[in-house]
């Protein structure tokens, strides 16, 4: 019944739509501003120092010349405050559990819990060649770049090579199940899943480390990711930029 009248009501489902879509945008805002503040932090060192960034400090020489010495003490007490408050909001931001940052342009990262920095080391990161097919197959081997959640976990994972590892290698694709798909020890000890076959694990080409190389995922030393993989859990957050 309840169905009928709505079927009835004039542009209902347009008002069905338009809040789906305000929602969606809401959340999108929601997931930048963790994003941003992650990668501010990184870039920064800690929250303190974004805020220094952020926020101009009294004994700035400009600043100096604007505000009457009698005044300073009760400006300094005000900043103070806007700094207490800045940081009270990005630490609402930053993810509860443990997190990794990946910087593509330098091919670094920093592991993370909160905002203070347990590891950080090189990586290896797409190399953004293109592999082509015929003319309606091609890759590009880039590293997707946003704020994506550890899926899964694996230890001594072994790799299915998807069909464009035959085809760079000039060979011919095999069956889904051929036994040639499956590699041992290409991944090293630990893979964590992120979305769509792209994952954190090791090298086997560890002289490789600091270069974008890859196919698209994202190159552990041993050590690194040892300990990225005994840190991060299942649904923990990694932020790509």
């Amino acid at each position: 019944m309840e169905n009928n009248m709505e079927e009835r009501i004039p542009g209902s489902n347009s008002w069905k739509r338009k809040a789906v879509r305000f929602a969606v945008l809401i959340l999108m805002a929601m997931s930048f501003s963790v994003f941003l503040s992650v990668v501010l932090i990184y870039r920064a060192g800690s929250i303190g120092e974004v805020v220094v960034r952020l926020i101009p400090f009294p004994e700035d020489a400009s600043l100096l010349n604007q505000v009457p010495v009698e005044e300073l003490p009760a400006y300094k007490l005000s900043v103070e405050k806007d700094i207490t408050s800045i940081q009270k909001k990005l630490r609402k931001l930053i993810p509860q559990l443990p997190y990794l940052v990946v910087n593509t342009t330098n091919n670094t990262f920093r592991l993370m819990h909160q905002d203070k920095v347990i590891r950080e080391g090189v990586c290896s990161t797409g190399s953004y060649t293109i592999l082509t097919r015929g003319d309606n197959q091609k890759w590009v081997f880039e590293t997707p770049l946003g704020m994506m959640k550890v899926r899964s976990k694996q230890v001594n994972p072994v790799w299915v090579k998807p069909d464009w590892a035959f085809i760079e290698e000039g060979l011919p694709v095999p069956s889904p199940r051929h036994p040639s798909r499956y590699e041992y020890g290409t991944l090293g000890d630990y893979k964590l899943e992120l979305k769509d076959g792209y994952m954190i694990h090791g090298t086997l080409y560890k002289r490789f480390l600091g270069m974008a190389v890859t196919h698209g995922c994202i190159r552990l030393g041993d050590d690194d990711l040892k300990a990225v993989f005994t840190t991060l859990k299942t649904g923990s957050n990694v932020f790509i930029y």
